[in-house]
């Protein structure tokens, strides 16, 4: 941008470039300087196909011909128009006097692009497929994926950021809130806060999405385009206007150096000018009546008062602006104006100017340089000078010898005289002893003024009778600066009726006493106040011709009042015009001195150096002239439509502020709000029109898809309604009917806009951005339904216009996620049920997902209608009811799989306080609840018949040896879940249902992960599995209603109940069974099959207690029940087995009867073994029982404690074993007491009884029962016999009932 004070380098170029113009063909009108290329360039060849054979041209040729004439015609008239708008516009910024720039203002972000966002999403994309350093851990990678996939890869912020409406900010703050929840849910780790995990996470987020970019430059680049947002300068806001109304660069110098926009006495005098014309527009507009069209004829006086008003307010404003040092005097403010008759002679003296009011202040600065012609002193002498002003203090300069007296001392001195009289003396020092002063050897007295040259110069001194130097001279410099409120000095003759009353040559000051008052003041030497002062209030000033008996003076111009004319004249023809273009600006006339001769331009060699500022100024005026710059500059600003002036402004403004890189929303920046504000002010721009332009502006903007802050609508609408309505918002209380149509046609308009977003909220205020704008439309939407501003609308109203735009939103946003999913209508062709109910459990997750977005970014803002986003849900959801019954219909009723869908919707439900048990969710309830209820019977009839057919044909091996014997197979998991939906392995009988099959019971590995143990058979793990399956299927599904839910735990659980106890009957009747056909001899072994069914009953304790357990009251019933069945069952399972335990004992004992005493077996058997050891070796007789009975007892030992996975039971068995086999060894030795032991019984007996209790004690029975009394009678009895047996046999061969180490090696 050119500076406004162009060098020298610029002028030369910008004369070259005139020069240039200046040879291009000329019109009969001037050529504007953007077209003079286009315009040249156009009229050559017109030119050679005029000298040709002119053909008559087609009529379509003609058509389009004058089709471009008249668009090249409204081009120049729409450049024109910029053009005069842009000089009212420079002068606003150049002098502000009304606004300021806003401080106060939020600071706007810079927008996302496109390709933005396409760098966002690869960056995001490249940390997921780890490309980059930045260290996460599994939690952040998910939580980065799901901001990924929902929110980056959105459609609708695909949109927004089309329409420019989010920012690097908003991509921060959703990601914060999308993280929240989940660092929030994180369990608690010691010395780890929360915040600091969110902290750290939003410190790799800021990482990942600056990406390798070098944030210092980042942040230059920021700080370079936030300029605008900032306080601007002017030639920002030159610049910043040259865009926005298309201006050239040389076009605005141009402007700007003809304007004098640099000169405020220029712009302040232009200001007085135009507040001057306005009202006298207003007495002109009062006079013809020709008033704009109101809503009431009362409003026509109040208009005129209105347009006084707010120019008395604009003096007022100006009044306060700092003139400088001077006189407080401050003028009425309703004084200003040129029609004096309404102005009484009273106030006229009140108002008038004393000389007081008008004394200056100057600062002096006196440099004396050296003395030039000393002569007659001697080298070696010491001279000095002083200076003072007259009236003030004396000051010395440094001493100098007089071979050299230089010096270059400055004296500042300060003065109310506007012709001081400054004094300088050379003196040098006496060399008399007697001599009291030094020695005066000349002096110089000078009286300058600000017009005075500041160089340096050569005066000659005075010299005093003692210097013999005649020709002495002394050069120094004397500065007199001029102070702000003295606008013009110089010597001037004058002639006047009532001051200045002889033709004289005077000093005169124009003086700026405040913005409203200047006087002429006339001064004489050594003097601070005025010897005679006119004010310049109403008075005109122009130049005139000679006056005829006046001598002095050459150029003449006077000063014209009503009854008062003063005649002034200067010896220059230059100086007058310096003087009359002062006096115009401080008078405030209308009327625009021009000079009778032109004068001459400068000249291309130079001499500029040399003029002084007026020719300089006539020069650039001469150079606007020339470029066609003239009527825009020395336009009237009070003959234009600034309203129409404004609108264009105020368009073209928005048009830029939303193309720049800032997320505006539509709101201007700082710098715009000021300008737009000073404009509107300066010019008499009505608020009202200003903001129903603005208004519809924006929403012409918003119809194109531009995103437009609601809050910035509300502002502008409030201050329309008020003023609509007579508030006075603006001080005006006039309302004009076209402002009350457009007003009434915006509303309309705001309406329906208003009510369309809040249709789309969710495409337009995509995951609740901009923040706080949805919530801003409701509120106002309430504010433009209102009838006017006091009446509040009725709640219901507002209610009902929501209601029935959210019913709108439900139907449009089902409709998209539809589309999104890809579900069509299936019209002519066959979908499988299979696929039908996949794509319903598809939308139904899309539902969910917009319903939880809506409760996450939208709630808020709802948050005074929150029935009505529930009734959107329902509305929603009922929607999809639609879609979900009909899939549901078409499905096989053998088919289960439409489960998951309820539990995927009932999971969601009835977490939601509001959707809860609401419309959809019973409907729900009332679809599911006839198919579970189907579903459990069918499971229940299917889990009976599989008890009973698996049990026919149970072979009661464990599981475990099951499994262990099948082929090595590759096995489901063991961690994968139970399915959700068992299936039922048989047919139900009778049913015309195909049920769907599961295999028999077979290989589950998972099964250990289930159940402690796996030793129970197929038919019982098939049966605890499903139970407990079909149990696990029944709570997750979480039925919301209480009474079913209480229902079906109920069922399930009595089914469990009833299906353990048939489990246990049936496995008791086939213990007893089992053990019934078994052996009774020693040969005997516990079969595992035994052990299972042991097993089988601890499992199904184990199992009821949770399968058949209820918490509340009388429930508890079923558990007890089957507690008490069990334990009859063991109970009865530890008879058999003890009663088999002791028949195999009755018949080891029943052997060794035969060896009584006094059997004639028992005599026979005796003798013949007798016989037989003479002559071989007969083995023992009975120890192979005694073996064979032992090796019975330890086998069944280890194979239930091995086996049998209840140490209770097996405790329970051992205690009852032993006891009961004891007690019929005691019973067998008392029916013998009489009798004595054969030595053979004696040691089958002692080896049982000690083998016995060694193993008993070994497993665990406490010694209680152990040393029972029935013991301790066997064990007496036993060693009496072997004490006798010793006597009569002789010894017992090593067998004995004492403890001994060699039976412990023996065994």
């Amino acid at each position: 941008m050119l500076d406004p004070s162009s060098s020298e380098e610029e002028s030369d170029g910008i004369v070259e470039e005139e020069s240039k113009e200046a040879m291009a063909p000329q019109a009969g009108s001037r050529i504007s300087p953007s077209r003079t290329s286009e315009s040249s360039g156009g009229l050559a060849p017109s030119s050679s196909r005029s000298s040709a054979r002119p053909t008559s041209p087609s009529p379509s040729a003609v058509s389009e011909e004058k089709e471009d004439l008249e668009k090249l015609h409204r081009e120049e008239e729409e450049r024109k128009k910029k053009l005069q708008l842009y000089v009212f516009v420079m002068r606003c910024i150049a002098y502000p006097f009304n606004a300021k720039q806003p401080t106060d203002m939020a600071r706007r972000q810079q927008k996302i692009s496109k390709q933005q966002l396409q760098q966002t999403k690869d960056r995001f994309q490249a940390f997921l497929n780890g490309e980059t350093q930045i260290v996460a851990d599994e939690a952040f990678i998910n939580a980065v994926q799901s901001y990924s996939e929902v929110f980056l890869k959105s459609d609708r912020v695909a949109k927004m950021v089309q329409s420019g409406g989010f920012s690097a900010n908003d991509f921060r703050e959703v990601f914060k809130r999308h993280i929240e929840k989940r660092v929030r849910s994180l369990p608690e780790i010691d010395g780890l806060s929360k915040e600091t995990v969110l902290s750290s996470w939003m410190a790799k987020f800021d990482t990942i999405y600056r990406g390798d970019e070098d944030p210092r430059k980042a942040q230059q680049r920021m700080t370079a385009s936030a300029a605008s947002e900032l306080i601007l300068s002017k030639d920002q806001l030159y610049e910043m206007f040259q865009n926005i109304l298309g201006i050239k660069k040389f076009e605005h110098q141009l402007l700007y150096q003809a304007c004098q926009l640099d000169n405020l006495d220029e712009q302040a005098a232009q200001i007085r000018r135009e507040l001057d014309g306005r009202l006298q527009m207003a007495d002109q507009i009062a006079r013809g009546g020709k008033f704009p069209k109101f809503v009431s004829k009362e409003m026509e006086a109040m208009y005129i008062e209105e347009l006084k008003s707010s120019v008395n307010q604009l003096m007022a404003n100006l009044e306060s602006m700092p003139v400088s040092k001077g006189g407080e005097f401050k003028l009425q403010k309703l004084k200003r104006g040129h029609n004096t008759s309404i102005i009484d002679m009273g106030q006229e003296d009140e108002n008038t100017l004393s000389k007081s009011d008008v004394v200056l202040s100057f600062t002096l600065e006196v440099v004396i340089m050296e003395v030039v012609g000393l002569k007659s002193l001697a080298p070696n002498r010491i001279v000095y000078c002083t200076m003072e002003v007259e009236g003030g203090e004396k000051l010395q300069t440094d001493q100098a010898e007089a071979s050299k007296p230089t010096w270059g001392t400055q004296g500042d001195f300060t003065t109310t005289h506007p012709l001081p009289a400054v004094k300088v003396k050379l003196f040098t020092e006496s060399t008399g002893v007697l001599a009291l002063e030094d020695k005066e050897l000349g002096r110089v007295v000078l009286h300058p003024t600000p017009n005075s040259p500041k160089q340096s110069e050569l005066h000659k001194m005075t010299v005093t009778k003692a210097c013999p130097d005649q020709d002495l001279k002394i050069k120094l410099a004397i500065r007199m600066d001029k102070p702000q409120n003295m606008k013009h000095c110089g010597y001037l003759w004058a002639f006047g009726k009532n001051v200045w009353k002889r033709w004289k040559k005077r000093f005169f000051v124009l003086v700026q006493v405040s913005q409203y008052t200047f006087a002429m003041c006339s001064y004489r030497e050594k003097k601070s106040e005025p010897q005679e002062l006119l004010q310049l209030d109403g008075y005109t000033v122009d130049y005139s011709d000679p006056q005829p008996g006046l001598d002095g003076g050459r150029a003449f111009f006077n000063a014209v009042k009503e009854g008062d004319t003063v005649i002034f004249a200067s010896d220059d023809e230059q100086d007058r015009i310096l003087w009359v273009q002062a006096m115009y600006r401080a008078t405030g006339q209308s009327h625009k001195p021009v000079p009778p001769t032109q004068v001459q331009k400068l000249n291309s060699k130079g001499g500029a150096s040399a003029q002084m500022d007026a020719p300089i100024s006539q020069f650039y005026a001469d150079r606007a002239q020339k470029h066609g710059m003239d009527e825009f500059i020395s336009a009237n600003p009070c003959s234009y439509d600034h309203a129409s002036l404004f609108e264009m402004l105020q368009r073209l403004t928005l048009d830029h502020r939303l193309n720049d890189t800032f997320c505006c929303l539509g709101w201007f920046s700082p710098g715009q709000v000021f300008v737009l504000d000073e404009y509107c002010a300066r010019n008499g721009v009505r608020g009202c029109h200003r903001h129903l332009c603005y208004l519809r502006d924006l929403l012409e903007r918003a119809e194109n898809g531009a995103i437009i802050d609601p809050t910035l609508l509300h502002y502008s609408f409030a201050f329309c309604a008020s003023h609509v309505h007579g508030n006075r918002p603006d001080g005006l209380s006039t309302v004009k009917v076209d402002e009350k149509e457009r007003f009434e046609d915006i509303k309309e308009k705001l309406r329906v806009i208003l009510e369309n977003h809040i249709v789309n909220f969710r495409y337009f205020f995509p995951f609740g951005r901009p923040e706080g704008a949805l919530k801003a439309t409701l509120s106002l939407l309430e504010r433009v339904l209102m009838k006017d501003i006091v009446t509040p609308v009725p709640p219901e109203e507002v209610k009902g216009v929501i209601r029935k735009n959210l019913e709108q939103a439900a139907q449009l946003n089902y409709q998209r996620i539809k589309d999104y999913a890809k579900i069509e209508e299936n019209v002519g062709r066959l979908v499988t049920p299979a696929k039908k109910l996949e794509e319903t459990i598809r939308l139904a997750e899309l539902v969910i997902e917009v319903l939880q977005q809506n409760q996450e970014h939208h709630a808020e803002a709802f948050a005074w209608w929150t029935d009505l986003m529930v009734e959107h849900a329902e509305n929603f959801l009922a929607l999809y009811a639609i879609d979900m019954d009909a899939a549901l219909e078409i499905q096989s009723p053998e088919s289960w799989d439409s489960f998951p869908l309820f539990q995927l919707l009932n999971d969601f439900l009835r977490t939601d306080y509001y959707l809860c048990n609401g419309k959809f969710h019973k409907h729900l309830q009332d679809l599911y609840a006839p198919l579970v209820v189907r579903y459990v019977d069918l499971m229940e009839s299917s889990i009976a018949q599989s008890i009973h057919k698996g049990f026919e044909r149970e072979s009661w091996e464990p599981v475990k040896s099951l499994t262990s014997n099948l082929p090595n197979v590759n096995l489901p998991n063991v961690n994968l879940q139970i399915p959700k939906v068992p299936n039922l392995p048989v047919p139900v009988a009778g049913l015309s249902v195909n049920l769907p099959q599961m295999p028999s019971f077979s290989t589950p590995s998972w099964m250990a992960a289930i159940y402690d143990s796996d030793n129970g058979s197929g038919t019982s793990e098939d049966l605890f599995w499903k139970l407990d399956a079909l149990q696990t299927f029944i709570r997750d599904l979480h039925w919301p209603e209480e009474e079913f839910a209480k229902h079906l735990e109920n069922r399930i659980k009595l089914m469990s109940s009833n299906m353990i106890e048939n489990c246990v009957k049936r496995t008791r009747m086939a213990f007893e069974s089992k053990l019934t056909k078994s052996s009774k001899s020693t040969d005997f072994r516990i079969s595992p099959s035994l052990c299972t069914m042991f097993n089988v009953m601890v499992d199904a304790k184990d199992q009821s207690a949770k399968l058949c357990a209820m918490e509340m009251g009388q429930e508890k019933q079923f558990h007890s029940q089957i507690d008490e069945l069990i334990e009859e069952s063991v109970k009865d399972m530890i008879q058999l087995l003890v009663a088999k335990f002791v028949a195999i004992l009755e018949g080891v004992l029943a052997k060794i009867s035969r060896y009584d005493e006094g059997t004639l077996f028992s005599s026979f058997l005796s003798f013949t073994v007798k016989a037989a050891s003479k002559y071989v070796d007969v083995p023992k007789p009975g120890m192979d029982v005694a073996d064979g009975y032992v090796t019975f007892m330890r086998h069944s030992q280890d194979m239930l404690r091995e086996k049998v996975n209840e140490e209770v039971y097996i405790e329970r068995l051992f205690d009852q074993w032993y006891t009961a086999t004891m007690n019929l060894l005691g019973t067998w030795l008392t029916e013998r007491m009489d009798q004595q032991l054969h030595v053979y019984q004696l040691k089958i007996l002692i080896r049982i009884t000690k083998k016995k209790y060694r193993d008993f004690r070994l497993q665990g029975v406490l010694d209680s029962t152990l040393n029972s009394k029935m013991y301790e009678t066997v064990r007496n009895r036993l060693t009496v016999e072997e004490a006798t047996a010793s006597v009569r046999e002789g010894g017992m061969q090593g067998i004995s009932m004492k403890d001994s180490d060699e039976e412990d090696e023996e065994d």
